[in-house]
C-alpha cells in the first residue's frame, strides 16, 4: 500500500470506528449472510460479542498499517484460528465483498474511487498476508 492509500483507509475508518460496533457488524455479517447463508454456521447465534470483536480488530489493523511488518505475528495468529474455525480460502472473498459493500453504505458520500481501490488494496494485502501464513497447514 502507498502511503496515501494507507491515509485514505485510515482517515474513512475514523468516521465509522466510532459508531456503535454493533451497528456496523450488524451490516456487515447481514450481507455476509445473505450472500453466503452457508457460513452463518461458523457464527455463534448471538452476534453480539462477534461484531464488537470485528471492529476491535479493525481498529488496531488499521490504526497500525503503517507498520504492517509489526503486526504479521498477530495476522498470521489470526488467520490460524480462522482455519480453526472451518474458513476455506474462497471465504476470504467473500468477506472481502461484505467489507467493501458494508464500507460503501456507511461511508456514503465520502466513499470515492479513491478511498474505494485503498481499501481494495488494504483487504488484498490482509487476505493474502492471512492465506499465506496458513499454506502449509
Amino acid at each position: 500500500m502507498t502511503p496515501q492509500q494507507i491515509a485514505l483507509v485510515q482517515n474513512s475508518w475514523r468516521l465509522l470506528r466510532d459508531l456503535d460496533p454493533q451497528l456496523v457488524g450488524d451490516l456487515f455479517y447481514s450481507k455476509l449472510f445473505l450472500d453466503h447463508p452457508e457460513v452463518r454456521a461458523m457464527f455463534p447465534k448471538d452476534m453480539s460479542e462477534q461484531q464488537t470483536k470485528l471492529i476491535a480488530k479493525f481498529n488496531i489493523i488499521i490504526a497500525r498499517l503503517n507498520h504492517l511488518e509489526d503486526l504479521k505475528a498477530d495476522i498470521a495468529a489470526l488467520a490460524r484460528r480462522h482455519v480453526e474455525y472451518g474458513v476455506v480460502p474462497r471465504q476470504y472473498a467473500y468477506v472481502g465483498a461484505a467489507l467493501l459493500w458494508t464500507l460503501q453504505r456507511g461511508l456514503g458520500s465520502d466513499w470515492t474511487p479513491a478511498v474505494a481501490d485503498a481499501w481494495q488494496t488494504c483487504y488484498a494485502m490482509l487476505s493474502e498476508t492471512m492465506l499465506q501464513s496458513t499454506e502449509n497447514q
